[in-house]
């Protein structure tokens, strides 16, 4: 059984490089799978995935895109026929506060086009470093960050890669292990293996490549059982 204790950080690196490798073996596929149709819209659809399912918000989008096709619309935008518009995807108030608030921010400071950098991705309502990360990424392969939501968070402290729940410390521990060329990468081929094997509640070890490079590996009730 791995030992965390005596795994020096060049090793934690090479062990994280491996996992990396075994992920991309396993999910070759691993991307995003919010729909979206241009840069604008992957923020909108992002900001709305905060604390609800990509399914839920792909059904929500596929109307409100259809309504609202430019950043002008949502500048104009009524904010309680939005609000109604996005309500299924949860917290839909400070949802709808947000992106419309953004699309003026956009078109007044940044002349219609999302931001290219953290710095000013952080400078849009509803934006952390999270969704910044994933819109860079997305939009324009720009990685100043690793994003950490629910998956990757739960797997980077049962693969021993970070021992804090906090998001943004998490994030900083990642980066320390994970070249750079990995970054945007790494938060998906995590998202895929948390739904299709280290899921929250009862984690498939018995069919996981990680198997033998992870410190939490059969400790779950599934292989307690006698």
């Amino acid at each position: 059984m791995l030992n965390l204790l005596k795994e020096s950080l060049k090793q934690r690196k090479k062990r994280t490089v491996e996992i990396i490798k075994r992920l991309k073996k396993k999910f070759p596929k691993a991307k995003i799978v919010l729909h979206y149709g241009n840069n604008w819209e992957l923020l909108v659809a992002v900001i709305l995935s905060a604390q609800c399912t990509d399914k839920k918000v792909n059904e929500v989008t596929e109307s409100l895109f259809k309504k609202y096709r430019t950043l002008d619309d949502y500048v104009k935008a009524d904010p309680r026929e939005f609000e109604k518009m996005i309500r299924p995807t949860g917290f839909y108030r400070a949802k709808a506060k947000n992106i419309l608030a953004s699309a003026k921010i956009i078109k007044e400071i940044f002349g219609g086009k999302i931001p290219r950098t953290m710095k000013e991705m952080l400078i849009l309502k509803g934006v952390a470093r999270k969704t910044a990360n994933v819109v860079l990424g997305n939009a324009y392969g720009v990685s100043e960050g690793i994003a950490v939501d629910t998956h990757v968070r739960r797997l980077a402290k049962r693969l021993g890669l970070s021992a804090t729940d906090n998001p943004k410390k998490i994030e900083e521990d990642l980066m320390e292990i994970i070249p750079q060329k990995y970054w945007f990468k790494i938060t998906y081929l995590l998202i895929d293996h948390g739904r299709a094997i280290c899921t929250a509640k009862d984690p498939r070890c018995d069919l996981c490549p990680l198997n033998n490079i992870c410190p939490s590996a059969f400790k779950f009730p599934r292989f307690q059982r006698n």
